[in-house]
Parts: structure tokens; sequence; C-alpha cells
């Protein structure tokens, strides 16, 4: 297998995709913040430090999506046409699930707006309970699935 962000002579591009088909995608991602019991109970409770934590998470991670390919510095633009990102409270371990997904029809894929998603909006849980909780520990950020393209379908393992 070669690696596509590399021209023949070893130098990083863009990849082109201006001869693929468009066809619709979508990706799904997640990632686990892992936290005291106390800090959920004080998330659950309103009573964090700096406000609605887990809407503020959400919220991040789709302005995260929308901004992937200033961030990754390969990464196409893309006309996403939906995020979603939720977060969940969890109590065995303690701490928050991270789920984002995003879709487009476009040519290509949208991997890696959902896992900038779950990124942002994991480090924005930490940034907000940090006062509370320094302890905590992000992890398990992987894609789920992936739809369309010319690679087809795929979905991680359970």
């Amino acid at each position: 297998m070669s690696l596509t962000h590399l021209d023949t002579e070893g130098r990083v591009r863009m990849v082109d995709v201006g001869a693929k088909a468009a066809t619709r995608r979508t990706a799904v991602a997640e990632g686990q913040v892992d936290c005291a019991p106390e800090t959920v109970a004080l998330v659950l409770a309103g009573e964090a430090p700096k406000g609605t934590v887990m809407a503020t998470a959400e919220i991040a991670g789709v302005m995260a999506a929308k901004r992937t390919s200033d961030l990754i510095p390969l990464c196409h633009p893309l006309g996403l046409e939906s995020v979603t990102v939720r977060v969940t409270p969890l109590s065995d371990p303690s701490g928050f699930h991270v789920r984002a997904e995003a879709r487009l029809t476009g040519i290509t894929g949208v991997e890696m707006e959902a896992l900038t998603a779950v990124s942002v909006a994991c480090l924005t849980l930490y940034d907000m309970l940090k006062a509370a909780d320094k302890g905590m520990v992000i992890r398990s950020i992987r894609l789920l699935s992936k739809t369309g393209g010319k690679s087809g379908d795929w979905a991680a393992e359970a």
C-alpha cells in the first residue's frame, strides 16, 4: 500500500480527488472522557463552574468538524450537510461518552471531520471540568464506521 499524501519524490501533497464520483458519505466516531463520579454528578446537577458542560462540548464538536481542513494540513475543505455530536454521561466507568456523525454528498470522505468533532468535544469537556477534576483521561477516540466512496462501507469490530 502506498501513502496517498506523498508524491513520487516523497513530498507531501493534497490528494487530487477531482476525478472521483460524488457519493453519499457518512462517518461515525466516538471517544470517552474518564473522570471521578463526583465530576459527573456536578455536571448532571448543573453545578459545573463553567456552565452547561455537555451542550457546550456538543457545540464545540460541531464547530470543530466545520474547521477540520484548517486544523489538519492535507484535509480537503468539505461542504458538510450534517454534523451531530452527542455527549452522554457514564457511570461505570464514570465519565462521558462522545459520539459524532458527519454526512455529505461529495468526492471525499468525512472520517476526519467526525474524528475532529469527537476530539474537540472531549477537549472541551476537559477544559470545562479541569477545575473540579485534574485527573481526567481522554481515551479511545476512534472511527466506528464509514459509508460511501470507492472503498465502500467499513465498520469497526465490536
